[in-house]
């Protein structure tokens, strides 16, 4: 049977249960509320107060968010554009991908590794390799400095 969220303490335990699987943004949040049937009107205060309480941080959001899609392997180009579409603020984006702690040229080196293991020995696989590495999210500069066998430094 179907949560009825028609009233602002059912909105905010809906909201709480949604934070308690992981940290969302205040976007995400509010879009999944609304999918589940609350009304704008109950969203907002609930969003409000639960910022108030700091169990809303886009913060806590942003930074989560950089480090689970860093530890899979994605780069900062690819991190920046989907918190970007995710209603985010640029100046917040880029704050938290300078401070993350990431070496974004050791995690291309890792990625690169573990999916090709060797230099491409023709402009073919010299093709196929760096447009996987750009779909990834690294930028090509670092992509051509890996692929030309050059040093990070």
């Amino acid at each position: 049977m179907p949560v009825v969220l028609d009233n602002p303490a059912s909105v905010r335990r809906a909201a709480m249960d949604l934070l308690a699987r992981r940290e969302h943004g205040r976007m995400e949040l509010s879009r999944k509320l609304r999918s589940r049937g609350a009304p704008t009107e109950l969203i907002e205060p609930a969003l409000d107060r639960l910022a108030e309480e700091g169990l809303l941080s886009e913060a806590r959001y942003l930074e989560s968010f950089v480090r689970m899609r860093a530890n899979a392997g994605y780069g900062p180009l690819r991190i920046r554009e989907e918190l970007a579409q995710r209603g985010l603020p640029r100046e917040a984006i880029e704050q938290t991908l300078r401070d993350s702690g990431f070496d974004w040229n050791a995690q291309l080196h890792e990625v690169w590794l573990r999916k090709f293991g060797e230099l491409p020995g023709d402009q073919r696989e010299k093709a196929r390799q760096g447009r996987f590495l750009s779909y990834r999210g690294y930028s090509l500069e670092m992509i051509g400095r890996l692929l030309r066998g050059g040093s990070f430094d």
